[in-house]
């Protein structure tokens, strides 16, 4: 194989022109658009960073008012519960009140009632005792005398006894 010289120049030369148009024309061109790239790139990986820290903080605060939520409705149950409580004990209290109050009108009803009882059996007594003294004395009583205060005076000591 032969090495023909001034082809060899002839294409060195070339390169060195084409070399030489190519960095004052078309290089710097194409490293700009190559930084500019690369830029982009830079801002796009630096953007995607800060959106996955943004995500991680959102997640972390997301996951703090998740539990903030759940201690406040923790807090709401026990709140209920000591407020039902509370109210069960005030409606007990309360009914044990009305059941006391209704037992003491009750027994004060008897004893009015036991009263009455009590003087209308007097008031038949002193009749019936009138009326069987009359019939063993075979005469009549008058209403308004002494017999009546002895009878009248009689029934209350009875009374009085019982």
């Amino acid at each position: 194989m032969e090495i023909i010289w001034t082809n060899m120049l002839f294409t060195i030369v070339a390169f060195v022109i084409l070399y030489f148009l190519l960095s004052k024309f078309a290089f710097s061109k194409l490293f700009a658009v190559m930084e500019k790239r690369r830029e982009l790139v830079m801002q796009q990986m630096d953007e995607a960073a800060k959106t996955r820290e943004q995500a991680v903080a959102y997640v972390e605060e997301q996951k703090q008012a998740l539990n903030d939520a759940r201690q406040e409705a923790q807090k709401i149950i026990q709140q209920s519960q000591i407020t039902s409580n509370q109210q069960m004990e005030r409606t007990l209290e309360q009914a044990s009140l009305e059941a006391k109050r209704v037992k003491e009108e009750a027994v004060r009803d008897i004893k009015n009632e036991k009263n009455k009882a009590v003087e209308e059996l007097r008031s038949e007594i002193g009749t019936a005792s009138v009326r069987i003294a009359s019939k063993l004395l075979k005469k009549e009583i008058s209403v308004s005398g002494e017999q009546e205060q002895l009878v009248n005076q009689y029934l209350k000591e009875v009374g009085g006894r019982s």
